[in-house]
Protein backbone atom coordinates (compact mmCIF):
# COMPACT_ATOMS: atom_id res chain seq x y z
CA UNK A 1 0.00 0.00 0.00
CA UNK A 2 1.21 3.49 -0.79
CA UNK A 3 -0.06 6.31 1.40
CA UNK A 4 0.79 9.96 0.77
CA UNK A 5 0.38 13.29 2.50
CA UNK A 6 0.35 16.39 0.32
CA UNK A 7 -0.31 20.03 1.19
CA UNK A 8 -1.71 21.61 -1.98
CA UNK A 9 -1.39 25.38 -1.76
CA UNK A 10 -4.80 26.99 -2.32
CA UNK A 11 -6.33 23.97 -4.00
CA UNK A 12 -9.71 25.62 -3.39
CA UNK A 13 -9.09 28.42 -5.91
CA UNK A 14 -8.97 25.89 -8.77
CA UNK A 15 -12.71 25.07 -8.53
CA UNK A 16 -15.98 26.83 -9.21
CA UNK A 17 -18.84 26.68 -6.71
CA UNK A 18 -20.35 23.73 -8.61
CA UNK A 19 -17.11 21.75 -8.22
CA UNK A 20 -15.97 22.12 -11.83
CA UNK A 21 -12.36 22.98 -12.57
CA UNK A 22 -11.44 26.59 -13.39
CA UNK A 23 -9.05 25.48 -16.11
CA UNK A 24 -8.13 28.88 -17.54
CA UNK A 25 -5.35 31.45 -17.68
CA UNK A 26 -6.48 33.38 -14.61
CA UNK A 27 -4.09 33.55 -11.68
CA UNK A 28 -4.25 30.78 -9.12
CA UNK A 29 -3.61 31.34 -5.42
CA UNK A 30 0.06 30.53 -6.14
CA UNK A 31 2.45 33.35 -6.93
CA UNK A 32 2.90 33.78 -10.70
CA UNK A 33 1.14 30.49 -11.57
CA UNK A 34 -2.07 30.32 -13.60
CA UNK A 35 -4.94 28.03 -12.68
CA UNK A 36 -4.41 25.95 -15.84
CA UNK A 37 -0.72 25.53 -15.01
CA UNK A 38 -1.40 24.47 -11.43
CA UNK A 39 -4.18 22.06 -12.42
CA UNK A 40 -1.99 20.37 -15.03
CA UNK A 41 0.93 20.20 -12.61
CA UNK A 42 -1.19 18.65 -9.88
CA UNK A 43 -2.51 16.08 -12.32
CA UNK A 44 1.05 15.10 -13.22
CA UNK A 45 2.08 14.80 -9.56
CA UNK A 46 -0.96 12.80 -8.45
CA UNK A 47 -0.59 10.44 -11.43
CA UNK A 48 3.11 9.95 -10.77
CA UNK A 49 2.53 9.16 -7.08
CA UNK A 50 -0.12 6.57 -8.00
CA UNK A 51 -0.96 6.28 -4.30
CA UNK A 52 -3.68 4.11 -2.82
CA UNK A 53 -4.62 6.92 -0.42
CA UNK A 54 -3.63 10.60 -0.28
CA UNK A 55 -4.17 12.77 2.77
CA UNK A 56 -4.73 16.19 1.19
CA UNK A 57 -3.95 19.19 3.35
CA UNK A 58 -5.59 22.44 2.21
CA UNK A 59 -8.20 20.47 0.25
CA UNK A 60 -11.09 22.32 -1.48
CA UNK A 61 -13.62 24.12 0.69
CA UNK A 62 -16.77 22.55 2.10
CA UNK A 63 -19.31 25.21 3.06
CA UNK A 64 -22.86 26.31 2.40
CA UNK A 65 -22.27 26.89 -1.32
CA UNK A 66 -19.30 24.60 -2.03
CA UNK A 67 -18.58 20.89 -1.73
CA UNK A 68 -15.02 19.67 -1.29
CA UNK A 69 -16.18 16.13 -2.05
CA UNK A 70 -17.68 17.21 -5.37
CA UNK A 71 -14.51 19.14 -6.27
CA UNK A 72 -12.23 16.19 -5.50
CA UNK A 73 -14.55 13.87 -7.45
CA UNK A 74 -14.07 16.16 -10.45
CA UNK A 75 -10.30 16.27 -10.03
CA UNK A 76 -9.91 12.49 -9.64
CA UNK A 77 -12.09 11.83 -12.70
CA UNK A 78 -10.24 14.41 -14.80
CA UNK A 79 -6.88 12.69 -14.24
CA UNK A 80 -8.06 9.08 -13.99
CA UNK A 81 -6.79 8.54 -10.46
CA UNK A 82 -7.13 5.19 -8.73
CA UNK A 83 -7.52 7.09 -5.46
CA UNK A 84 -10.84 8.52 -6.55
CA UNK A 85 -13.15 8.36 -3.53
CA UNK A 86 -13.04 11.53 -1.39
CA UNK A 87 -13.63 11.66 2.35
CA UNK A 88 -13.85 14.86 4.40
CA UNK A 89 -14.31 15.05 8.17
CA UNK A 90 -15.37 18.11 10.14
CA UNK A 91 -15.55 21.11 7.75
CA UNK A 92 -13.79 24.26 8.92
CA UNK A 93 -14.10 27.98 8.21
CA UNK A 94 -10.69 28.51 6.57
CA UNK A 95 -11.45 27.24 3.02
CA UNK A 96 -8.70 24.67 3.61
CA UNK A 97 -10.16 21.27 4.49
CA UNK A 98 -8.37 18.06 5.40
CA UNK A 99 -9.50 15.32 3.02
CA UNK A 100 -8.60 11.79 2.00
CA UNK A 101 -8.67 10.49 -1.57
CA UNK A 102 -8.56 6.68 -1.58
CA UNK A 103 -8.83 3.71 -3.94
CA UNK A 104 -12.13 1.92 -3.17
CA UNK A 105 -10.81 -1.20 -4.90
CA UNK A 106 -8.04 -1.49 -2.29
CA UNK A 107 -9.70 -0.27 0.91
CA UNK A 108 -12.75 1.10 2.63
CA UNK A 109 -12.63 4.32 4.63
CA UNK A 110 -14.99 6.18 6.91
CA UNK A 111 -14.78 9.28 9.06
CA UNK A 112 -14.66 7.93 12.61
CA UNK A 113 -14.06 10.73 15.14
CA UNK A 114 -13.30 9.69 18.70
CA UNK A 115 -13.30 11.62 21.95
CA UNK A 116 -15.86 13.00 24.31
CA UNK A 117 -18.21 15.87 23.55
CA UNK A 118 -17.59 16.85 27.19
CA UNK A 119 -15.03 19.64 26.99
CA UNK A 120 -13.61 18.79 30.42
CA UNK A 121 -12.07 15.65 28.92
CA UNK A 122 -8.30 15.47 28.42
CA UNK A 123 -8.94 14.51 24.79
CA UNK A 124 -12.35 15.76 23.61
CA UNK A 125 -13.56 15.29 20.06
CA UNK A 126 -11.47 17.39 17.69
CA UNK A 127 -14.32 19.70 16.73
CA UNK A 128 -14.86 20.54 20.42
CA UNK A 129 -12.81 22.74 22.75
CA UNK A 130 -10.01 21.72 25.08
CA UNK A 131 -9.55 23.63 28.32
CA UNK A 132 -5.92 23.81 29.42
CA UNK A 133 -3.86 26.34 31.33
CA UNK A 134 -1.13 27.17 28.85
CA UNK A 135 0.27 30.37 30.37
CA UNK A 136 0.51 29.35 34.04
CA UNK A 137 -2.05 31.82 35.35
CA UNK A 138 -4.19 29.16 37.08
CA UNK A 139 -7.02 29.76 34.61
CA UNK A 140 -7.87 27.34 31.78
CA UNK A 141 -7.42 28.64 28.26
CA UNK A 142 -9.76 27.55 25.46
CA UNK A 143 -7.96 25.58 22.76
CA UNK A 144 -9.61 24.96 19.40
CA UNK A 145 -8.48 23.44 16.13
CA UNK A 146 -9.01 25.83 13.22
CA UNK A 147 -8.75 22.69 11.09
CA UNK A 148 -9.97 19.69 13.14
CA UNK A 149 -7.89 16.57 12.39
CA UNK A 150 -9.49 14.00 10.11
CA UNK A 151 -9.84 10.63 11.86
CA UNK A 152 -10.24 7.73 9.45
CA UNK A 153 -11.01 4.07 10.06
CA UNK A 154 -9.46 2.15 7.17
CA UNK A 155 -9.93 -1.49 6.21
CA UNK A 156 -7.20 -2.66 3.85
CA UNK A 157 -7.88 -6.17 2.63
CA UNK A 158 -9.54 -7.10 5.91
CA UNK A 159 -6.86 -5.46 8.06
CA UNK A 160 -7.95 -2.47 10.16
CA UNK A 161 -5.81 0.65 10.27
CA UNK A 162 -6.33 4.00 11.96
CA UNK A 163 -5.30 7.16 10.11
CA UNK A 164 -5.27 10.75 11.41
CA UNK A 165 -4.75 13.69 9.04
CA UNK A 166 -3.36 16.84 10.65
CA UNK A 167 -2.85 20.51 9.78
CA UNK A 168 -1.45 22.19 12.89
CA UNK A 169 -0.81 25.87 12.48
CA UNK A 170 0.53 28.65 14.68
CA UNK A 171 -1.04 31.91 13.51
CA UNK A 172 1.08 34.90 12.53
CA UNK A 173 0.98 37.87 14.96
CA UNK A 174 -1.67 39.83 13.05
CA UNK A 175 -2.51 43.21 14.55
CA UNK A 176 0.75 43.61 16.44
CA UNK A 177 1.71 47.26 16.83
CA UNK A 178 5.40 46.72 17.56
CA UNK A 179 8.05 44.02 17.87
CA UNK A 180 7.33 43.38 21.55
CA UNK A 181 3.63 42.81 20.91
CA UNK A 182 4.41 40.61 17.90
CA UNK A 183 6.68 38.50 20.08
CA UNK A 184 4.03 38.21 22.81
CA UNK A 185 1.31 37.17 20.32
CA UNK A 186 3.65 34.70 18.61
CA UNK A 187 4.51 33.06 21.93
CA UNK A 188 0.84 32.77 22.88
CA UNK A 189 -0.02 31.27 19.49
CA UNK A 190 2.81 28.77 19.78
CA UNK A 191 1.56 27.76 23.23
CA UNK A 192 -1.83 27.05 21.67
CA UNK A 193 -0.24 24.97 18.92
CA UNK A 194 1.71 22.91 21.45
CA UNK A 195 -1.54 22.38 23.38
CA UNK A 196 -3.16 21.09 20.19
CA UNK A 197 -0.29 18.63 19.78
CA UNK A 198 -0.72 17.47 23.40
CA UNK A 199 -4.42 16.96 22.62
CA UNK A 200 -3.50 14.97 19.50
CA UNK A 201 -0.98 12.89 21.44
CA UNK A 202 -3.72 11.96 23.92
CA UNK A 203 -5.70 10.52 21.00
CA UNK A 204 -2.58 8.70 19.78
CA UNK A 205 -2.22 7.16 23.25
CA UNK A 206 -5.82 5.93 23.12
CA UNK A 207 -5.18 4.08 19.85
CA UNK A 208 -1.87 2.60 21.00
CA UNK A 209 -3.34 1.47 24.32
CA UNK A 210 -6.11 -0.27 22.34
CA UNK A 211 -3.45 -2.15 20.35
CA UNK A 212 -4.38 -0.49 17.04
CA UNK A 213 -2.04 0.21 14.14
CA UNK A 214 -1.88 3.95 13.54
CA UNK A 215 -0.56 6.47 11.02
CA UNK A 216 -0.51 10.23 11.69
CA UNK A 217 0.09 12.23 8.52
CA UNK A 218 0.05 15.87 7.57
CA UNK A 219 1.55 19.34 7.95
CA UNK A 220 2.66 20.39 11.43
CA UNK A 221 4.14 23.80 10.55
CA UNK A 222 6.63 22.91 13.24
CA UNK A 223 9.46 20.53 13.87
CA UNK A 224 12.84 19.93 15.51
CA UNK A 225 15.12 22.94 15.10
CA UNK A 226 12.65 24.88 12.97
CA UNK A 227 12.70 28.17 14.87
CA UNK A 228 13.60 30.00 18.09
CA UNK A 229 10.39 28.95 19.83
CA UNK A 230 11.67 25.41 20.25
CA UNK A 231 14.49 26.81 22.41
CA UNK A 232 11.97 28.80 24.42
CA UNK A 233 9.63 25.85 25.09
CA UNK A 234 12.24 23.10 25.02
CA UNK A 235 10.43 20.96 22.46
CA UNK A 236 8.44 21.11 19.26
CA UNK A 237 4.90 19.95 18.57
CA UNK A 238 6.28 17.17 16.38
CA UNK A 239 8.26 15.79 19.31
CA UNK A 240 5.13 15.84 21.48
CA UNK A 241 3.14 13.82 18.94
CA UNK A 242 6.00 11.37 18.32
CA UNK A 243 6.02 10.64 22.05
CA UNK A 244 8.20 11.73 24.94
CA UNK A 245 9.70 9.92 27.90
CA UNK A 246 8.26 6.46 28.46
CA UNK A 247 5.42 6.95 25.95
CA UNK A 248 5.10 4.41 23.15
CA UNK A 249 6.74 6.22 20.24
CA UNK A 250 5.56 6.94 16.75
CA UNK A 251 8.27 6.99 14.10
CA UNK A 252 9.12 9.15 11.11
CA UNK A 253 12.69 8.85 9.73
CA UNK A 254 12.88 12.48 8.64
CA UNK A 255 11.89 13.68 12.09
CA UNK A 256 14.47 11.34 13.61
CA UNK A 257 17.10 12.75 11.24
CA UNK A 258 16.29 16.29 12.33
CA UNK A 259 16.30 15.32 16.00
CA UNK A 260 19.64 13.50 15.80
CA UNK A 261 21.41 16.38 13.99
CA UNK A 262 23.85 13.85 12.57
CA UNK A 263 23.77 15.32 9.10
CA UNK A 264 25.10 18.63 7.88
CA UNK A 265 22.02 19.00 5.65
CA UNK A 266 18.40 18.65 6.77
CA UNK A 267 15.77 17.18 4.47
CA UNK A 268 12.84 19.43 3.58
CA UNK A 269 9.26 19.03 2.39
CA UNK A 270 8.46 22.68 1.60
CA UNK A 271 10.08 25.45 -0.42
CA UNK A 272 8.90 29.04 -0.02
CA UNK A 273 9.83 31.96 -2.22
CA UNK A 274 10.52 35.27 -0.49
CA UNK A 275 9.73 38.25 -2.64
CA UNK A 276 13.05 39.86 -3.40
CA UNK A 277 14.90 37.22 -1.41
CA UNK A 278 16.12 33.62 -1.58
CA UNK A 279 14.02 30.49 -1.29
CA UNK A 280 13.56 29.05 2.20
CA UNK A 281 13.18 25.33 2.80
CA UNK A 282 11.66 23.58 5.80
CA UNK A 283 10.69 20.12 7.06
CA UNK A 284 6.97 20.51 7.82
CA UNK A 285 5.23 17.37 6.53
CA UNK A 286 5.40 13.99 8.24
CA UNK A 287 4.04 10.44 8.07
CA UNK A 288 4.36 8.91 11.56
CA UNK A 289 3.73 5.22 12.17
CA UNK A 290 3.11 3.08 15.25
CA UNK A 291 5.62 0.37 16.32
CA UNK A 292 4.03 -2.64 14.60
CA UNK A 293 3.91 -0.77 11.29
CA UNK A 294 7.51 0.37 11.68
CA UNK A 295 8.54 -3.27 12.23
CA UNK A 296 7.29 -4.05 8.70
CA UNK A 297 10.15 -1.95 7.26
CA UNK A 298 8.09 0.62 5.37
CA UNK A 299 9.78 3.02 2.94
CA UNK A 300 9.37 6.80 3.16
CA UNK A 301 10.05 9.21 0.31
CA UNK A 302 9.91 12.99 0.04
CA UNK A 303 9.10 13.91 -3.55
CA UNK A 304 11.50 16.85 -3.58
CA UNK A 305 12.26 18.01 -7.15
CA UNK A 306 15.93 18.68 -6.38
CA UNK A 307 16.75 16.24 -3.56
CA UNK A 308 15.26 13.04 -4.98
CA UNK A 309 17.13 11.81 -8.10
CA UNK A 310 14.09 10.20 -9.74
CA UNK A 311 12.13 13.46 -9.40
CA UNK A 312 15.03 15.61 -10.59
CA UNK A 313 15.83 13.46 -13.63
CA UNK A 314 12.18 13.43 -14.76
CA UNK A 315 11.92 17.01 -16.02
CA UNK A 316 8.12 17.08 -16.55
CA UNK A 317 7.64 15.78 -13.00
CA UNK A 318 10.28 18.15 -11.60
CA UNK A 319 8.59 21.13 -13.20
CA UNK A 320 5.16 19.95 -12.07
CA UNK A 321 6.28 19.62 -8.45
CA UNK A 322 7.51 23.22 -8.51
CA UNK A 323 4.31 24.57 -10.06
CA UNK A 324 1.80 22.49 -8.11
CA UNK A 325 2.44 23.66 -4.54
CA UNK A 326 4.94 25.12 -2.10
CA UNK A 327 4.95 21.72 -0.36
CA UNK A 328 6.08 18.39 -1.80
CA UNK A 329 4.35 15.04 -1.22
CA UNK A 330 5.63 12.52 1.30
CA UNK A 331 4.84 8.88 0.54
CA UNK A 332 4.91 5.77 2.67
CA UNK A 333 5.12 2.33 1.06
CA UNK A 334 3.88 -0.33 3.43
CA UNK A 335 3.16 -4.04 3.12
CA UNK A 336 -0.23 -4.82 4.63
Amino acid sequence: MRLATYNVEWFNTLFNDDGSLRDDDGWSGRWDVTRAQQIAALGTVFQAMDADAIMIIEAPDTSRHRSGVRALDTFAERFGLRARNPLIGFPNETQQEIALLYDPDKMTARHDPLGEIDQSSAAPRFDMELRMDIDVDARPDIIRWSKPPLEVALDVGGKPLRLIGVHAKSKAPHGARDDAEASRISIQNRRKQLAQCIWLRQRVNQHLEAGEDLIVAGDFNDGPGLDEYEKLFGRSGVEIVLGEGDATPLFDPHAQMALSRRMGAIVSTARFKQRGGPYLQALLDYVMVSPRLRAQNPAWQIWHPFDHPACYENKPLRDALLLASDHFPVTLDLTM
